[in-house]
């Protein structure tokens, strides 16, 4: 497997991790394992990564046999290369070590899930899908800009369910209801 390859695998099971904890679900390194096909051992090693690099609050909650964030946490936007697929070396680039020419902020995406029953939609929206959920029209969709992919939802004249995250939807429904008020 190529450097990038094993990047963008990474990049995808900490989006997926955080994406998990921040809903409530409760992953652990099983899941993490089950779900990309990795060793137990590379999912315990992601989830200290997360701590590590990021300083994520993760702690382990035995009731629910999952992880959970002791305080709030959002996973960090940082400035890397262009070309810098990986997250290693995020920490020195915030301390000031690194040596960059051509800086450019990234964000870490989001991932939202949705229900969506319209065919068309799913269509319009296959750019932003990364994949389709087992049950009947769900979908995870990955997107960097709330505005722009709450815009692209709403414009669609069809009804789409965010399932999560939850504040994603809570926003919609705010944006929604200003425009209804404003239109009065």
């Amino acid at each position: 497997m190529k450097k990038s390859d094993n990047a963008s695998n990474k990049t995808a099971r900490i989006l997926w991790l955080h994406d998990r904890i921040i809903s409530g679900n409760y992953p652990n390194a099983a899941h993490i394992a089950d779900r990309f096909g990795v060793s137990l051992r590379q999912g315990q090693r992601d989830v200290e990564y997360m701590k590590s690099e990021f300083g994520a609050p993760i702690e382990y909650d035995y009731v629910h046999r999952g992880f959970k964030y002791s305080k709030e946490f959002l996973l960090p936007t940082h400035i890397t290369d262009a070309n810098d697929e990986d997250f290693s070396g995020i920490t020195a680039k915030f301390s000031g070590k690194s040596k960059q020419k051509n800086p450019v902020q990234l964000q870490i995406p989001y991932i939202a899930e949705l229900e969506i029953p319209d065919k068309l939609a799913v269509l319009e929206l296959k750019n932003l899908i990364i994949e389709s959920h087992p049950r009947k029209h769900r979908y995870f969709c990955e997107f960097r800009s709330t505005e722009l992919f709450l815009g692209m939802i709403m414009s669609m004249n069809t009804s789409i369910k965010i399932i999560s995250p939850a504040w994603l939807r809570e926003r919609a429904v705010s944006a929604a209801e200003k425009v209804l008020e404003a239109n009065k």
